[in-house]
């Protein structure tokens, strides 16, 4: 999709270098998709320490031998 933004050039510029693309283009994108990475994580942050029982290592690898 095409969109017209003023994106300040020192920003610009730095999205560039910290993700080492060769367009304005693939800056923007790198920056967007990291940015929803980071969302989606602290997203799932809320529910960390929520599960009242975690299967252990030992107890998963006892299953897989069950079938």
């Amino acid at each position: 999709m095409k969109t017209t933004v003023d994106i300040p050039e020192n920003e610009l510029a730095d999205a560039m270098r910290f993700t080492q693309a060769k367009t304005k283009r693939d800056a923007i994108v790198a920056a967007i998709q990291d940015y929803n990475r980071r969302r989606r994580m602290a997203e799932l942050i809320k529910y960390a320490g929520t599960c009242d029982h975690l299967v252990t290592v030992d107890e998963l690898q006892h299953q897989r031998r069950k079938g």
